[in-house]
């Protein structure tokens, strides 16, 4: 056989050449002296770790770890190393580049190996109790008040101290107040410069509390506040309204929402159904006092020094008026339920759409004539049946549905023995007198003979002198009021079927 012929034969390893193996010895050789050294050698070659536990191991003397005791030590300091890793990394995330650091040193495992060499990847993490860019207090000034001895002596008013203390001082303003980074300088505030920005610094959390104060507890146009939709979210999970579909309208003192009504066990709920909301703005509240601090039905509970009661009281107010109207039968809506500044009453209006104001409908020239009759002898009922007069009645609070006139807005309404009652009819009279003159209407009558005939007073009219008509009205209200004092009750006395529920006190006033 050829040398060939033994090359073909021999089959060629694809990964390469196969390393001869290793020549087998005899146990004569394995219990040789030599060899036995040689295996010793190896043994004591440990291999290093790379478990962060490792160097805990290795640093000292070997624990035994043939105790239970220690074995558990062991187990416990790696996981308090991996949980204070854990935790660093947590706080590095949530404080990111804030200037305004949280640290959770307080909640880190205490051991010996945080005194060792801290890897690479935790030259980051700083702990605050040893941190090298903490700005150093400026010293402080002796009891006594100087320190030194002879030329060398520095008292408190020392003006560099002062600077430094001042600068250390800024450290205590609010966290919104962007003090800025002077690491490594040596800043000097004077007095002057410090207190006025002390004083900035308070004036900002002031104005700050009090635009937060007026976001929680004032209801603005076409918003209300959190307490307001806390109310008007209960009466929908109560099942008296259905939903609450948008603001339809806005005035002076309140905000008008239109819902769905839903049930009572009391009395049935319309099918669409309003919220009167009363703002909680005390502004538009300020100069309207009169209208009930003189009404003997809320006298009692009238306070100038609660003005979010006064403004209860006001819805209460409409609601009992509403109440004598409908009674007298003068087309107006039905009041559904009351909560605190919440009045719920029927829509006047069909499929979510309202019905116009006197001044916006399009009427022709009967329907305007037979709108003045309408208004004048709604006029006559609130002031002989009602017992009432309206104090803001104009063509902005009358609406046109069905071929009626609707009154709305009434919770300023007063009693004629008010002492400004015959002077807001006045006021009345001249609103209506002069928008159907306006609109052509030729029946229309003069402010004097409109007062006239709602009072059924036959003051002279003359030369229509308007300052002589006002001072017999006003004279009238002197003596109708001394009237009252004298005999110690109202000409007109309480009527006690207004319905509605009281006005509760509440915890939170």
């Amino acid at each position: 056989m050829d040398k060939s012929t033994v090359t073909a034969e021999t089959p060629k390893n694809p990964w390469g050449s196969v390393n001869p193996a290793a020549p087998a010895c005899s146990l004569a050789d394995v219990m040789s002296e030599q060899l036995a050294r040689q295996l010793d050698e190896e043994n004591n070659t440990f291999p290093t770790l790379t478990e962060p536990g490792a160097d805990l191991m290795l640093s000292g003397e070997v624990p035994d770890t043939t105790s239970d005791l220690m074995l558990a030590q062991i187990l416990q300091m790696q996981f308090d190393r991996e949980f204070d890793d854990q935790l660093r990394r947590e706080e590095k995330k949530f404080n990111g580049d804030s200037k305004v650091s949280i640290s959770f040193e307080n909640y880190r495992m205490v051991h010996p190996y945080e005194d060792s060499d801290s890897s690479e990847d935790e030259v980051d993490w700083q702990d605050t109790r040893h941190d090298p860019y903490r700005a150093e207090k400026p010293q402080t000034t002796p009891r006594k008040g100087f320190t030194g001895k002879g030329k060398n002596i520095t008292t408190k008013h020392d003006e560099v101290n002062c600077g430094r203390k001042n600068t250390a001082r800024m450290d205590n303003f609010a966290p919104e107040v962007h003090v800025g980074d002077g690491l490594g300088m040596d800043l000097k505030l004077s007095n002057q410069v410090f207190n006025s920005l002390k004083q900035h610094c308070y004036s900002e959390q002031r104005r700050s509390a009090k635009l937060h104060e007026k976001k929680e507890h004032s209801t603005a146009e076409q918003a209300v506040d959190p307490r307001t939709r806390l109310l008007m979210y209960k009466m929908v999970n109560a099942g008296v309204l259905e939903n609450i579909n948008g603001c339809i309208s806005t005035g002076k003192e309140s905000v008008v929402f239109h819902a769905d009504g839903g049930s009572l066990e009391e009395q049935p709920v319309p099918d669409e159904v309003v919220l009167k909301v009363f703002k909680t703005t005390l502004n538009e509240f300020k100069n309207r006092d009169r209208y009930i601090k003189d009404d003997y039905r809320f006298n009692d509970r009238f306070s100038k020094l609660n003005p979010r009661k006064v403004i209860r009281l006001w819805a209460e107010k409409e609601m009992h008026n509403l109440a004598r109207m409908k009674k007298a039968e003068i087309p107006c809506p039905d009041v559904v339920v009351l909560k605190k500044h919440i009045l719920v009453m029927s829509f006047i209006g069909k499929d979510h759409v309202p019905a116009p104001k006197i001044k916006d409908a399009m009427l022709g020239s009967e329907d305007m004539k037979n709108a003045y009759y309408q208004v004048l002898h709604m006029m006559q009922q609130l002031y002989r049946e009602c017992n009432l007069v309206h104090a803001d009645l104009s063509e902005y609070n009358m609406l046109w549905h069905e071929g009626k006139v609707w009154l709305i807005d009434v919770s300023q309404s007063v009693e004629p023995t008010h002492p400004h009652g015959l002077e807001f009819l006045f006021r009345d009279c001249r609103n209506i007198s002069t928008f159907f003159q306006k609109k052509g209407v030729s029946e229309a009558m003069s402010v004097y003979d409109l007062f006239n005939t709602v009072t059924g007073l036959q003051i002279p009219v003359g030369a229509e002198n308007e300052a002589e008509f006002m001072a017999e009205i006003v004279a009238l209200e002197k003596r109708n009021e001394d009237h009252v004092q004298k005999r110690r009750k109202k000409v007109f006395p309480f009527a006690s079927e207004d319905s509605g529920p009281p006005l509760e006190p509440d915890a939170d006033d």
